[in-house]
């Protein structure tokens, strides 16, 4: 087998970083404190202190995903404006279209979001 050279580092980085999973997972494993088979009390799930109620199953609103996926993708479109506010000047007019676009699409992504319902938590 014949690698460029261009190719060694990757391969020892890739070897050091399996390397360290099984190191740490089977130490994890060995070294780790042994928990006893049973249904004793120490064994049970507490939350600070309070005896649990219910399930930990419980299924969650699809609300609660949603709007956490819109969070993420609205924080995302903050996040591309900043590399334009710093270098707005050289980008010229064609950055300045460029940025509209960019909202126009974001702003029809929002208004489709808001027709469909998912921001009214009333429902």
């Amino acid at each position: 087998m014949n690698l460029p050279e261009s190719y060694i580092p990757i391969l020892i980085q890739a070897g050091v970083a399996v390397a360290f999973v099984a190191v740490s997972l089977l130490g994890a494993h060995f070294l780790g404190p042994k928990q006893k088979k049973g249904n004793s009390v120490k064994n049970q799930s507490w939350e600070c202190g309070v005896p649990v109620e219910g399930n930990a199953r419980t299924p969650f609103s699809i609300k609660y995903f949603l709007t956490a996926v819109l969070f993420v993708l609205f924080d995302i479109e903050i996040v591309f404006f900043y590399p334009y506010a710093v270098n707005f000047r050289e980008f010229g007019i064609e950055g300045f279209l460029a940025v509209l676009t960019f909202v126009a699409i974001f702003f029809m992504a929002f208004f489709y979001v808001w027709k469909r319902g998912a921001l009214d938590w009333d429902k």
